[in-house]
């Protein structure tokens, strides 16, 4: 017998892990307000920066005496910004437990070669926190978005630590409540929850990061783009929008447009909400099945933004090729784009469920899914 495609379709099949979804409605005509052939330092620009940086902390909840500034070179850049600026001053602990965060290890071990010791977990875990010297910098990822796994908050982490928390949030941000008083130093890009435009990120630093790197000067020469202090003291033009190098407005824009949406549903948590909701229609379906499962394999760590999912079924002869056929027939039906494991990680999809993507379309893909497994399992017999 013929296996039966499901009648329902996502109608926006978009369920990339970066660059995510636009956000709801979305048309290049509400981008109509971009000062584009404008310079960044003129006022509009300048205002229009500031603007997004204020809004930022609105959301987020940022703290008032911590700083925030628009950096080069997404997430990648603002967290190269903070290593190679900030460490060096007292031993380093780098965690990971997926792919980016063993790329900051390797940046910190191999390239600037400091006094580190690495803790690692397989994906689909994280490091054991109770474990880690706080009194060291230590460097980790919030939410692994190649593994599908986070940190569920902030409890293992002393207040009175004497070293810096630096942490890579980028699948993290706008989506799960962020405790500031416990990161000194923050880093994300719009790409991913809100569905921005790539190429810039945010960098948020707490005052005891402030104060690092003011009495602070690392023994490596910095690139330009990696100074954030002149004679000792903070450039403190950065952090009101007067940003290293020249940003693109058309982006800043869209960031804007993308904050707006935000506080339209209720700010951070209506965003948390909705990517929980979002997660939760995964799970569901998981648990009800034999054959898939999440990655993840503590509820209490499981990601709500990058929600990863392994094949379980005793019939899968080869594990990576089946988990390709199957984001490939996804995909050549048009019912959902970009869905398959990252490179590194295990065998499987990679579903996002940001804040961006509506919950109706999260529901309608999962049929799809076991549409696809069932068909190639029985194109493998």
């Amino acid at each position: 017998m013929a296996i039966q495609a499901p009648a329902a379709r996502p109608a926006n099949p978009r369920f990339s892990s970066g660059p995510c979804t636009k956000i709801p409605g979305f048309s290049l005509d509400m981008l109509s307000d971009a000062p584009l052939g404008r310079s960044h330092r003129a006022a509009i620009g300048k205002a229009k920066l500031k603007e997004a940086i204020e809004t930022t902390r609105e959301i987020l909840g940022i703290p008032a005496d911590y700083r925030i500034g628009i950096v080069p070179a997404s997430d990648t850049g603002a967290v190269e910004m903070a290593m190679w600026s900030l460490l060096g001053e007292r031993k380093a602990t780098m965690c990971a437990w997926e792919s980016f965060g063993a790329g900051w290890v390797t940046d910190v071990v191999k390239q600037l070669k400091i006094d580190a010791e690495t803790k690692t977990a397989e994906y689909g875990d994280i490091v054991d926190f109770s474990t880690v010297d706080f009194n060291s910098d230590v460097v980790f990822t919030w939410n692994g978005t190649t593994s599908g796994v986070r940190v569920p908050n902030g409890d293992a982490i002393p207040a009175d630590r004497e070293g810096l928390t630096i942490c890579d949030a980028t699948s993290a941000a706008f989506a799960m409540d962020l405790p500031w008083d416990k990161l000194d130093v923050t880093t994300f890009s719009w790409q991913k929850v809100l569905g921005g435009e790539g190429g810039h990120g945010v960098l948020v630093l707490s005052p005891r990061a402030v104060a690092r790197l003011e009495s602070y000067s690392p023994a490596w020469p910095l690139p330009k783009i990696f100074r954030m202090t002149k004679g000792g003291k903070l450039i403190e033009g950065i952090f009101v929008g007067e940003t290293i190098n020249t940003p693109s407005m058309l982006c800043v824009e869209d960031y804007l447009v993308s904050l707006k949406w935000a506080q339209s549903i209720g700010g951070l948590k209506g965003l948390v909400d909705r990517a929980t909701a979002n997660a939760k229609t995964v799970w569901d379906f998981c648990d009800a099945r034999d054959w898939i499962a999440n990655l993840a394999n503590d509820p209490a760590t499981a990601s709500t933004t990058s929600v990863c999912v392994k094949f379980t079924d005793d019939r899968i002869k080869d594990g990576a090729a089946f988990a390709k056929a199957v984001a490939k027939r996804l995909e050549k039906e048009g019912v959902g784009l970009d869905l398959g494991a990252y490179r590194d990680a295990p065998a499987g999809l990679r579903i996002w469920c940001g804040s961006t993507v509506e919950q109706a379309d999260v529901a309608a893909l999962l049929p799809w899914i076991e549409y696809a497994f069932e068909a190639e399992i029985a194109a493998q017999a």
